[in-house]
């Protein structure tokens, strides 16, 4: 008899102490409730009313549930990967020594579900319509920038040019100056060859015109022959003194080697671009007119006397 009594008091304290510590865990659970906020690696951030922001720990032995029906009586096992920002949940856990909540069971209903699931599904359009945004306005500066260079580089070529223009001018206003004003010197003769467009060879329609000038020359006493090429005003300005320039030395050349006129005698070739025009460039008979280079038996009115 001692012996079933003595069983049964150690049964009775056994179960006794059993039910406190059962009561212990259960008084040391905590509960909170609210919407998931953030999510970095194993936690997650749940918004509380009560308690702000708490720090939710993850791990392998936490349940996930979604819940549904009166009382939530119809429960269903997910996966940690449904904890999105947006879902409203109730966590149950301990709190560890850095004041994080570990979970045990996390619950949420599926309702709750679908709206995060919404909300994302808002906020990543909006991402990807922000990005697209950034990707536009940089591909706008980056063409700005291109314009802005291409802008620079004409500004650059259109100041060499310029500069070219302003040289040639200064070479024909030099050209003119040695040549002298006409006024000191007498004209014994003088031929105008024309050339085609853009042509710089001398026809040979023209020989016999300038033999014959090369004759008269020699002559005169103490002559000097001037040579001034021309082009019409059509085409650049820088095309048209190299057009010029290459007529005069062609005729040059011919009064050189076809009627040998001493190179001493000849004034250097003129090239006068599109100066001095005798004729409108504004048709085809007027251009043809421009397109010459004028030549010229002079003597110096000192020599002659007069």
């Amino acid at each position: 008899m001692n012996r079933n009594i003595t069983a049964r008091m150690v049964c009775i304290v056994t179960l006794s102490l059993a039910a406190v510590l059962l009561l212990c865990t259960v008084a040391g659970a905590q509960n909170i409730s609210g919407v998931i906020n953030g999510r970095n690696g194993a936690t997650m951030t749940v918004q509380t009313q009560d308690a702000g922001n708490v720090v939710v720990v993850l791990n392998d032995y936490t349940t996930v549930e979604d819940v549904s029906g009166l009382f939530h009586a119809r429960k269903k096992q997910m996966g940690l990967t449904v904890l999105e920002p947006g879902l409203q949940v109730q966590v149950q856990g301990n709190y560890n020594a850095q004041n994080q909540l570990v979970a045990d069971t996390i619950k949420f209903n599926g309702k709750a579900l679908q709206n995060a699931t919404d909300i994302q599904a808002g906020v990543t359009p909006v991402e990807q319509q922000e990005q697209a945004q950034q990707q536009k306005i940089a591909q706008q500066q980056a063409q700005l920038q291109q314009e802005k260079q291409a802008q620079q580089q004409q500004q650059a070529e259109l100041t060499a040019e310029q500069a070219k223009i302003a040289a040639n001018k200064a070479a024909i206003a030099a050209v003119n100056k040695r040549f002298g004003e006409l006024a000191d010197y007498n004209i014994w003769d003088e031929v105008t060859v024309y050339f085609g467009n853009d042509k710089v060879t001398v026809d040979p329609q023209y020989d016999s015109k300038l033999l014959a000038l090369c004759q008269k020359a020699k002559t005169v006493t103490g002559y000097v022959i001037q040579v001034k090429g021309y082009a019409s005003a059509v085409g650049s300005a820088a095309l048209n003194q190299k057009l010029s320039q290459e007529r005069a030395a062609n005729v040059t050349d011919f009064l050189d080697q076809q009627c040998h006129i001493p190179l001493t005698n000849v004034l250097a070739p003129g090239a006068m671009g599109t100066s001095k025009q005798v004729a409108p460039d504004t048709t085809v008979e007027g251009q043809a007119e421009n397109r010459r280079v004028v030549v010229r038996v002079l003597q110096n009115k000192g020599i002659a006397g007069s």
